[in-house]
């Protein structure tokens, strides 16, 4: 059974729940994540947050601002790497 698609709300819930973001108003799918305070700590902290949650490795190459910008590109970007190691 394939696992379900990584939605930007279920990127938005873990930015979140997992305390990487404490933004003042809350994250849009299409909100600037660099703009909310994802530096390179907090972007360490989601890698880490990610490969146990989505069981995705992502290595720091792939760690590109565009992919990391929006949680639409993030779940657009680990959507696809999902679909391509299945």
């Amino acid at each position: 059974m394939p696992e379900a698609p990584i939605s930007p709300a279920a990127v938005i819930e873990l930015l979140t729940a997992e305390h990487i973001l404490e933004p003042q108003e809350p994250i849009a799918p299409d909100s600037d994540l660099f703009s909310m305070g994802l530096d390179s700590m907090a972007m360490m902290q989601l890698l880490l947050q990610i490969e146990e949650r989505f069981k995705l490795t992502v290595n720091p190459a792939e760690m590109t601002r565009e992919r990391f910008a929006t949680a639409n590109a993030l779940a657009s970007f680990l959507g696809e790497k999902r679909r391509l190691a299945a």
